[in-house]
């Protein structure tokens, strides 16, 4: 940050923003209290400056919104800023802890998403929705009957077919009163179903349009939803300068705890975003899951393979997890589609 440089940090709400002006490091010259129809008037007339912001709701919004009037956005994880809020928390405090969390440099900023990043998000976001709900539909059913005496196995493909049924033989001994709300719990369990095909078909026809996403789909164990959220949630590889920071990311990394000289290397960190971490396990267990089944091996299978004779076999699917979050960098960063290797 040139010193010169005035640093406006924001704190976002729904109708009050507190704004927090400093000319110089450390110090606050201004503080502001403005209501929504009047935050971007202020910022048309202010000289351009940097605007640090908490990475949070509408938080992508605003700052395309003030980019566009010549200042420069800095989002920071909300969870790092934290930290950097001292005594009791309020709007004014906040706004001074942004401040203070901007002169840290190992606090990497977000980047600001595009519409078209956050459409992606936005369809992510509800098909996952969809499908937490639908499971829990489904569980519901199973065990409400399994208490009643009528045991279906696992699985949505077994569950809605013998409900419906149990609902039409009327020698079944389900009982009456039960027969209709069973019949609309299906019916939603079906509605459901169709609404998650038709977010992968709106995905795929976004995919179809990013050559990005045709690089990343070469990878192994990334198909239409890893390669997409990928896009949404992440944006650009270059954000990352190697293949472990992005893996690390996503939590897939081992979480370290070294002192002394001795280092160790523990469980998996965990940390960031849950959900692309979850389709990349998700993904590597497919991968392995054929290559079990398979006659031959690229190099990366048979590893997996020998990996998962020497240890668990989750074990293996999150290590593998990790070589296909770094591969998927490496073929996305690069824009080049992966090559496998046979193994030798």
């Amino acid at each position: 940050m040139e010193e010169n440089t005035t640093v406006i940090a924001v704190d976002i709400a729904k109708t009050f923003f507190e704004i927090a002006v400093s000319a110089t490091p450390g110090r606050v010259s201004e503080h502001h209290r403005l209501k929504r129809a009047s935050f971007l008037a202020f910022f048309k007339n202010v000289s351009p400056a940097i605007v640090v912001m908490e990475a949070c709701g509408s938080a992508h919004y605003w700052g395309r919104e003030i980019e566009a009037l010549g200042h420069k956005i800095v989002l920071l994880p909300p969870h790092q800023v934290r930290p950097y809020v001292t005594r009791n928390k309020t709007d004014r405090t906040d706004a001074k802890g942004i401040l203070e969390a901007f002169r840290n440099d190992d606090i990497h900023p977000v980047p600001v998403k595009s519409v078209d990043q956050q459409v992606l998000v936005a369809i992510h976001r509800f098909r996952s929705g969809w499908i937490g709900a639908r499971t829990a539909q489904v569980n519901t059913l199973r065990g409400l009957l399994r208490e009643i005496g009528f045991f279906i196995p696992e699985g949505i493909k077994h569950v809605v077919p013998q409900v419906r049924l149990l609902i039409e033989d009327a020698d079944s001994k389900l009982p009456d009163a039960l027969r209709s709300t069973l019949a609309v719990t299906c019916d939603q369990i079906d509605s459901l179903s169709q609404l998650i095909k038709k977010a992968d078909r709106e995905l795929e026809s976004l995919a179809d349009q990013s050559p990005a996403f045709e690089r990343l789909a070469t990878a192994p164990g990334v198909g239409l939803i890893v390669g997409t959220a990928l896009l949404g949630f992440v944006g650009t590889p270059h954000r990352f300068p190697s293949g472990r920071h992005f893996a690390s990311y996503f939590g897939i990394t081992p979480r370290e705890r070294s002192s002394g000289g001795k280092r160790h290397l523990g469980r998996i960190s965990k940390r960031g975003d849950a959900y692309i971490r979850h389709l990349f396990i998700h993904g590597a267990r497919s991968v392995l899951s054929h290559a079990g089944r398979a006659k031959s091996h690229d190099r990366l299978r048979a590893w997996a393979l020998e990996l998962a004779k020497r240890t668990s076999y989750n074990k293996a699917v999150v290590a593998l997890a990790n070589k296909i979050a770094r591969i998927a960098w490496a073929v996305w960063r690069n824009d080049r589609p992966y090559l496998s290797v046979s193994a030798a």
